[in-house]
């Protein structure tokens, strides 16, 4: 065998040779692309991570059901396998735990503090951006894989979402990674592509459940009609590719439903104990019919949408939910019209109609849904088609762009950005105190651009190419400006938007701005349009002078106003337990059901005396209450009833029996809750109030379970 000897050091230098190579390979990307591209691309993800990054601490624990439980599993392997709320896994939330996890490996790695929770967030919204314009790039162009980029990070939702603890970021990017890999399976009727779809939606079931299943349908008949393969052949490949959905999403199903279920937390969220009574009743079907037992509101939801908004075609444009998505919608739409026009003469396996079918699909499947469920739902659950409306924008407007030579193309994407101009003077017409005068200059420059692109074929390129930027610079002002807005404040509690204060109306409990209250008009919980108030102001979530807030140590005191809510049920039924924040002294909005409690440094030096010798430093009505002070206390506090403090979880027996072997010291006096349900709260809340000695710290009260009252 021949050998290559190299003189001394020269190993080094090859090695240092291939490191330059790759380097540049990286910093180049393919040798057929103009040299723009990847510095282009690299970019937009740098970008994207800064923005991102910006101010990120001001939201101090964001949703601190989510923090707790990440706590929980950063103390836990249990409680993290599981998506416990406490360490001592007494319930989980309501959700599978996917999501939970890689927030609370970071807190194990790293410690507890917001920038450990909400940093993954960050880098799943990156990850979106990426996957996003690989899949458009593939099959249309660098700019196209760009402007779609760009129009995901500069949708206001998804830069609320991705900078919070909620599940749907890590949601949004595994619904991009299906879609993306039932296209590459497209290409060449690929199994493996087809296979690892599957996994990625088996992963965003135990991500949120049935959501994930929404776009299955459209890109199930994609596939089965356009793959390049006989149909025996596509039938096959989409059952294993079903398969590998039910074992991905499967295998932690399958543990916690043969798991004793006296070894393992209660299942939040259900009334029985059961994940699978939660995934088709509570987080399934009852989303759809509004008949969700133990939820706010407790069952009932209508064609009107209940307490949750209102259902119909134009939901997604509507106050409550247009500002959030809607902007870059109505020339999704047109342009996927366009899309399938231009593409319709291609051969059944053309790749190009495939990928308008996919993400146009995705779009109208979820949308759809969304439009018309009648039990719970928030504005920020359309972080989901934000991906989709992006890549179609980005499709569309490049392949009628290299079609203008065409009048009917050409008029078409003018079309698209004088109907994007207009529809954001309408967003942006919704507060009119919040950059006056960019409505204007949106419709404006927008129109302009849009007579320009409308002749582009007819002039010269350089002016065609001025038109073209002017648009793409008009269509992305808005958004931009709601983005900038949604980077610059702070966000906590359990109901959030994005933009500036008013930019989202009703939409249920703590959905944008909403009569009662003291002062007629009050904000989401939180404070304003769902943002925390300042440390001081109200009942706000900002760390006060004591600390122990919902801003953890070291974090920067989040933006808002007050912290007004509602002390009615949805649509003006029965009074919220506890009544107001200010009413009760403590627990954040809806009764501390939407947003916890502020903790003063007192109310945590009394949970954290002798916590070591419990299981529980305490217990609490509603997550949300228990959450604030675990958060505080770094100690396990059970959260009675679950979210909604409707789970029957403990039972009064049950609870007593806890006291009586010494393993909770306290009860926090004034939790949240809703009525409806099965939940022993209410009846545990009598038996303490009558059994043990009150213990009042400032304003928040609490019983020492093991003090007899005397």
């Amino acid at each position: 065998m021949t050998t290559t000897s190299y003189p001394a050091g020269a190993h080094e230098g090859v090695a240092a040779a291939r490191h330059r190579a790759a380097a540049g390979r990286l910093w180049r990307g393919r040798t057929t692309d103009p040299a723009w591209v990847r510095p282009a691309f690299l970019g937009l993800l740098l970008l994207t991570f800064l923005a991102y990054l910006w101010n990120l601490s001001a939201s101090g624990y964001a949703n601190s059901f989510y923090s707790a439980a990440v706590q929980a599993g950063g103390e836990s392997w249990k409680a993290m396998f599981f998506g416990s709320l406490d360490s001592a896994n007494a319930i989980t939330v309501d959700k599978p735990p996917a999501a939970l996890w890689p927030m609370a490996l970071s807190v194990r790695l790293f410690g507890l503090g917001s920038w450990q929770i909400l940093l993954p967030e960050v880098l799943m919204g990156v990850g979106t951006v990426a996957v996003l314009y690989a899949a458009v790039r593939r099959r249309f162009s660098p700019a196209a894989g760009l402007i779609a980029g760009a129009a995901l990070a500069l949708t206001p939702v998804a830069a609320l979402m991705f900078r919070f603890n909620n599940p749907d970021a890590l949601l949004a990017l595994l619904m991009t990674v299906t879609v993306c890999c039932v296209l590459r399976a497209l290409e060449g009727a690929r199994t493996k592509w087809l296979v690892w779809a599957g996994v990625a939606v088996g992963f965003a079931f135990l991500t949120k459940t049935l959501q994930a299943f929404l776009i299955l349908p459209p890109l199930a008949v994609l596939y089965a009609v356009c793959a390049p393969t006989t149909v025996r052949r596509r039938l096959g490949q989409l059952a294993l590719s079903g398969l590998a959905t039910v074992v991905s999403g499967g295998w932690w199903v399958v543990v916690v439903e043969l798991w004793p279920a006296s070894s393992r937390p209660y299942i939040g969220g259900s009334q029985n104990n059961s994940f699978l009574e939660l995934t088709f009743g509570y987080n399934g079907l009852g989303r759809i019919n509004g008949d969700e037992t133990g939820s706010v509101g407790g069952g009932g939801g209508g064609r009107g949408g209940g307490g949750w908004g209102t259902t119909g075609l134009d939901r997604m444009f509507g106050s409550e939910v247009g500002s959030q998505i809607s902007w870059l919608l109505p020339a999704a739409l047109l342009l996927l019209v366009a899309g399938l026009v231009t593409t319709w003469r291609g051969k059944r396996t053309d790749t190009a109609r495939a990928a308008f079918l996919a993400w146009g699909g995705a779009l109208l499947m979820t949308a759809g849904i969304f439009s018309f469920m009648a039990g719970i739902f928030h504005q920020y659950y359309t972080v989901a088609l934000a991906p989709y409306v992006a890549a179609l924008v980005g499709m569309g407007a490049t392949v009628l762009w290299e079609e203008r030579t065409r009048l009917a193309a050409a008029v078409t994407l003018g079309a698209s950005v004088a109907l994007t101009a207009w529809w954001s003077y309408v967003l942006l017409g919704r507060t009119p105190d919040y950059l006056p005068w960019l409505r204007w200059a949106v419709l404006i420059g927008g129109l302009a651009a849009a007579a320009g692109i409308a002749l582009a074929g007819r002039l010269d390129r350089r002016l065609a190419l001025g038109a073209a930027g002017v648009g793409l610079a008009a269509s992305l002002a808005g958004p931009f400006a709601y983005t900038v807005s949604t980077l610059q404040t702070g966000h906590t509690g359990s109901i959030v938007t994005a933009g500036p204060a008013g930019a989202s109306m009703g939409g249920g409990p703590g959905g944008g701005r909403m009569r009662g209250g003291p002062g007629g008009e009050f904000a989401a919980p939180g404070g304003r349009n769902g943002r925390p108030a300042q440390a001081g102001q109200g009942q706000g979530q900002g760390q006060g002078p004591q600390g122990g807030g919902m801003v953890p140590p070291g974090g920067g005191a989040p933006q808002g106003g007050r912290n007004g809510m509602p002390s009615q049920l949805p649509g003006g039924g029965g009074q919220f337990p506890g009544g107001t924040a200010g009413e009760r002294g403590g627990p954040g909005g809806m009764g501390g059901l939407l947003n916890g409690a502020q903790v003063s440094a007192k109310a945590k030096a009394l949970l954290e005396t002798d916590a070591d010798r419990y299981t529980w430093a305490a217990a609490a009505v509603g997550s949300q209450n228990a959450a604030s002070y675990q958060l505080a206390t770094e100690k396990p506090v059970m959260a009675i009833g679950g979210f909604n403090g409707s789970d029957p979880s403990p039972t009064l027996a049950q609870f007593k029996k806890y006291v009586a072997e010494g393993k909770v010291h306290y009860f926090i006096a004034g939790g949240g809750g809703m009525m409806g349900g099965q939940g022993g709260g209410s009846s545990i809340t009598t038996w303490v109030s009558g059994t043990f000695t009150k213990v009042t710290v400032g304003s928040a009260t609490f019983y020492d379970l093991t003090a007899p009252a005397k």
